[in-house]
């Protein structure tokens, strides 16, 4: 039996000897290369945290001292000490979630996976012991991944700094990278504390010299290393960093130096007060394929081969991501005017092609959405178009600056969300099921749903054009897949997929859910009702002729991989009512709740987006037994109407 298998809560640690904890990191690292690799998910950001997160779980008591992980994709180790290690369903519904989750076990704290935010739930948590008399519980805070790009991070070390009497331990997991290599003048810095030559010299050396002395001088350098900046810090400038913030700063620590990392944080608990414990570590560390991968070192990966680190999913159509990128390569050679903006996602949303093409022109701010959003907001003040691409789910963060900074302006803004919609494995935090609900209250915006890769090309080229007001595209996680032509475009832009003789059923597709509205449609066809199935393209402003085409018809369906509250559903029967159109809508979406993890099938099969259960319920509404119901067909079309209804009872 191995280490590993005897752990089955962070208690069990206290039982063994340091060398036992360095043998058990390399338990733990093979295990996430043998057990993530068949499932996929957050690798190298786990890899390198597997010291760090042992160390504090032998230090701190969790549940009782609280640990919040920032981002929450490297909580993997935290799960396997604290009793969770079958990872066969990792991600998968019914498995272990990819972030922390209370569900799961008392010592998940906090379940959102968006960055930056641990300090300010570190702030308050002990606030909060300290004001109820708990001030013998510590706090945790590991932030890393690019966590400190974010300015919530400063806002929140702002208040911490300003009152020094509680038991809060920052751990800095600096490891140089979000996704791609961290960007911006704090990353600088402290990556020249990582490479300077001084500050290794001065470590190895002092350290060797005094592990020859013995125990007493050991003891001494662990005391002198603990001082207020550390006189290794001291030879790095690092205490430059820190020293205005008023709080204790231990490091750097080697964050793969199990000893090392211990000494540092037993030396934090002790003091009683706010301290910052700047770890040194490597993303994929110990596994040679995520180490060597200059892109994201492993940062997310699917299903591959434990031994290569090869891929072994197989290649299907194109990626949405792909599809964006490539033409926004294209329209970019031709414009000079456009820009790129993205929030540390370079390779993950495709502004990685445009980049290598024209470095000067695309930037990546960290961690920081609001911040992009306003900068491309003065960039289109100074004449260019900024296309700042995004996953749906981060562009919430940033609401305030779409709207006033953006939308107020009249600034000429693209903004590309992808991962829209149900993404699946990521869970909760990472659907995209909120950005149509919340983006289409903006003034002025124009928002664009495009159902297949054509359709991603031609309305990327229309939305950057427009210089008078934001443009909104979206599209989901994965793969094109296929591509619905239309019969005919009508003059506003809204394309028909298909139309019935019968005036029944309007129904009206957002994006990729074309599929879906003409499943419906054949289904209904066989019941006797007819169906008009359209894709609006641009569906806010609602198009003049969804109105007209809803007028004519008995029922207006509307699908969309949006949350129903305020969707697009929504917004088209407030358009329909105020035009004076009394045709009822039914509006299918997403409930307004959060998702477990699962397969976007899966998904849709729970909240009743299918063919089957659309069909079922549309018929129903047809016939007058389900609201709402269908308007009554006109007295010339009695005969025929009861004809379709006597069918579609006797289906």
């Amino acid at each position: 039996m191995g280490l590993l298998e005897t752990i089955s809560g962070p208690r069990d640690l206290d039982r063994l000897s340091n060398q036992q904890l360095i043998d058990l990191a390399a338990e733990v690292r093979a295990f996430l290369v043998s057990e993530v690799a068949k499932t996929g998910g957050h690798l190298g950001p786990n890899l390198g945290v597997v010291e760090m997160t042992i160390a504090i779980h032998r230090v701190f008591e969790s549940p009782r001292d609280a640990i919040v992980f920032d981002t929450g994709h490297q909580t993997y180790v935290h799960k396997m000490l604290t009793g969770r290690q079958d990872f066969s369903k990792l991600r998968q519904r019914g498995g272990l979630a990819g972030y922390p989750q209370r569900s799961e076990s008392v010592h998940d704290i906090v379940e959102s996976s968006h960055a930056s935010s641990s300090l300010s739930w570190a702030d308050g948590i002990s606030r909060a012991f300290e004001m109820t008399g708990q001030s013998d519980r510590h706090v945790i805070a590991v932030v890393g991944d690019g966590s400190l790009t974010g300015g919530m991070t400063w806002e929140a070390l702002n208040n911490i700094s300003d009152d020094n009497t509680r038991r809060l331990i920052i751990v800095v997991n600096d490891n140089g990278r979000s996704y791609a290599p961290t960007i911006g003048g704090m990353a600088r810095f402290l990556n020249t504390v990582r490479t300077r030559r001084s500050y290794r010299a001065a470590y190895l050396t002092s350290r060797q010299a005094f592990d020859h002395m013995g125990a007493p001088a050991r003891a001494f350098f662990r005391g002198v290393r603990g001082g207020l900046h550390g006189f290794l810090a001291r030879v790095s400038n690092n205490e430059a960093l820190y020293s205005n913030l008023d709080i204790k700063y231990i490091g750097p620590v080697d964050g793969h130096d199990m000893v090392a990392m211990l000494e540092a944080l037993r030396q934090a608990k002790g003091y009683g007060a706010p301290v910052i414990v700047h770890t040194i570590t490597q993303k994929g560390k110990g596994y040679n394929p995520a180490m060597q991968d200059e892109a994201d070192q492993f940062h997310a990966v699917g299903q591959i081969d434990p031994e290569t680190g090869e891929s072994i999913e197989s290649a299907g159509a194109p990626s949405w991501t792909s599809v964006f990128a490539d033409e926004l390569l294209r329209l970019a050679t031709l414009d000079e005017k456009i820009v790129g903006i993205t929030a540390a996602m370079l390779r993950p949303t495709g502004l990685h092609k445009m980049a290598e093409r024209f470095p000067d022109r695309v930037h990546d701010v960290g961690i920081a959405e609001q911040h992009a959003v306003t900068s491309a907001a003065g960039l289109a003040f100074g004449g260019l178009h900024p296309v700042v691409a995004l996953y749906a789910t981060f562009i919430n963060r940033a609401f305030d600056q779409v709207l006033m900074d953006v939308a107020l302006h009249k600034a000429g803004v693209t903004f590309v969300l992808d991962r829209a919609g149900v993404t699946g494995p990521d869970g909760p935090s990472h659907h995209g099921i909120w950005d149509l609900a919340i983006l289409q209250v903006v003034p002025g915006i124009r928002l664009a749903a495009p159902r297949d890769s054509i359709r991603l090309r031609e309305e990327l080229e229309e939305a950057v054009k427009i210089d008078d007001g934001p443009t909104v595209l979206r599209f989901p996680k994965g793969s094109t897949g296929v591509e619905f032509d239309a019969i005919r475009r009508l003059d506003d832009g809204v394309d028909v997929l298909l139309e019935s003789s019968q005036k029944d059923v309007l129904i009206v597709t957002v994006g990729p859910m074309a599929g879906i509205g003409l499943d419906v449609a054949q289904r209904l066809a066989a019941q006797g009702i007819g169906a008009t199935v359209v894709d609006p393209r641009w569906v806010v402003p609602v198009p003049r002729s969804i109105i007209a085409l809803a007028a004519e018809h008995r029922i207006v369906v509307t699908i969309e991989d949006g949350i129903r509250v305020g969707g697009i559903g929504t917004r088209i029967r407030q358009d329909l009512r105020e035009a004076g159109v009394d045709t009822a809508v039914t509006e299918l979406g997403l409930p307004d709740e959060f998702l477990d993890h699962g397969t976007r099938a899966e998904i849709l099969e729970q909240v009743g987006l299918t063919p089957q259960h659309i069909a079922r319920d549309v018929v129903a509404m047809v016939l007058g037994s389900k609201i709402p119901h269908a308007r009554a067909l006109p007295a010339d079309h009695t005969d025929t109407g009861g004809v379709t209804a006597n069918r579609a009872q006797k289906d």
